[in-house]
């Protein structure tokens, strides 16, 4: 597999002020804007965005809060390819402290970035804000995704503040209900199918390549530019408080577009020189033990994954078994030294429950992070004097059934005062 990224690379002559499209296999580079394209036209291997210029923590203009100036995804616009975007607005979620898990794990510090805390309560806002502009900047008027759920109703919510026609595809049966009844309130179309995810973006792919939508899933470049501004507020909130980065960087793998933005992050900040390559975290990603291909991978020493046709977990935003970003992730993985591990669903809801119990709320698939977490230590893969962020990708509320099903159930009793009173002492 070749290497992503040479940090001598020249301006191609293809170059948009600076911005420019590489495709990671065969290195062919496009001008950005001048056609709508997913995958290289030569070789159909994945893109990349890339600048001639790349920022240092000194362009971001130092620390910020929503009082004080510019917040969110859209203050790194000097690592994006444009200045603003169609916003709602997005990113500067929370990096909580969690003493009592971080006890409990047994690490030297542990902090939650929690994602549910966007708009439309999951991570999907960020890649939306930038690429619902790329749209507008290459003219198309209907936009679509494929969709576990979270990627629908943030197309949504932003193709509604653009002011463009949404088409959603969504695994029949298989999408929790509050995400549905998003993208149906912000007034996209909806089809559900019958086939998994996988089958879902099959045939939204096959619409692109017909030109008939303009695909937001993933495996458009220009999302993973607003993802990766996960890893800049980790990076500089991590550096604010404890003086260094963290370690490790753990998060939840289902397409794999998360992994292969923060690589990307980590990489230009290396290239800026604003990081040395000794600190940039350990990528650990965690999947659903039957929905793990990204984990075989791994294990096997596979350059290539191999797509599960059938996956099956509690955790429905990380059910997939063909992650399209996978030739970006695996070496992300591998190349900042860190791993992949299966967990059960018994023990994504344990951490579930675990979060809530610190504050904080999540979707299932958010707390196989935590999940992931616990095994590496119990097996000695991650180390007890390590800094270890926990990436949650989406709000408890996205799922309440699984919430409910997770927490303690109600106790039914009088409508009296002491009736209440003698129900607590009875316990």
């Amino acid at each position: 597999m070749r290497a992503h990224l040479d940090l001598e690379e020249q301006v191609p002559g293809v170059a948009d002020d600076g911005v420019w499209l590489t495709c990671i296999e065969c290195g062919e580079t496009f001008a950005p804007f001048d056609a709508v394209r997913y995958t290289c036209d030569d070789c159909d291997g994945l893109l990349e965005v890339r600048y001639a210029d790349l920022p240092t923590w000194e362009d971001f203009g130092g620390a910020s809060t929503p009082e004080s100036g510019p917040y969110g995804v859209w203050r790194y616009s000097d690592a994006l390819p444009f200045e603003s975007g169609v916003s709602l607005p997005e990113g500067g979620t929370p990096l909580h402290h969690v003493p009592r898990l971080e006890d409990e794990v047994g690490v030297r510090n542990l902090r939650v970035k929690h994602e549910g805390m966007n708009p439309t309560g999951s991570f999907k806002d960020r890649g939306m804000t930038v690429g619902v502009r790329v749209a507008q900047e290459v003219g198309v008027g209907r936009l679509a995704c494929a969709s576990t759920g979270n990627t629908s109703a943030a197309l949504a919510a932003y193709g509604a503040r653009g002011g463009m026609e949404t088409l959603v595809l969504l695994p029949a049966g298989k999408v929790a209900a509050g995400k549905v009844a998003q993208a149906s309130l912000h007034g996209a179309r909806i089809l559900e199918v019958d086939g998994n995810f996988d089958r879902c973006l099959d045939i939204v792919q096959d619409l692109a390549a017909r030109g008939e939508v303009y695909l937001l899933n993933s495996l458009n470049p220009f999302r993973l530019e607003g993802q990766k501004t996960i890893g800049l507020e980790i990076m500089e909130r991590f550096y604010a408080d404890e003086g260094r980065y963290p370690d490790r960087i753990v998060l939840p793998v289902g397409n794999a577009g998360n992994t292969a933005a923060l690589y990307k992050c980590f990489r230009e900040l290396q290239r800026a020189g604003a990081i040395e390559a000794s600190e940039v975290p350990k990528l650990t990603g965690v999947q659903a033990e039957h929905s793990a291909p990204m984990v075989e991978a791994v294990e096997e020493g596979w350059d290539e994954i191999q797509r599960w046709e059938e996956v099956e977990t509690r955790a429905t935003a990380i059910r997939i078994g063909n992650p399209v970003n996978a030739p970006k992730a695996l070496p992300g993985i591998r190349e900042t030294g860190g791993t992949a591990v299966a967990v059960s669903d018994e023990a994504i809801t344990d951490a579930q429950r675990s979060l809530a119990e610190s504050g904080v709320g999540v979707e299932p698939a958010s707390a196989a992070s935590l999940a992931g977490l616990r095994k590496l230590r119990e097996q000695g893969r991650v180390d007890a004097d390590e800094d270890v962020v926990c990436l949650t990708t989406g709000h408890l509320l996205k799922d309440p059934d699984a919430a409910y099903e997770a927490g303690s159930d109600p106790e039914p009793v009088p409508a009296d005062t002491d009736a209440v009173l003698d129900h607590l002492a009875d316990e």
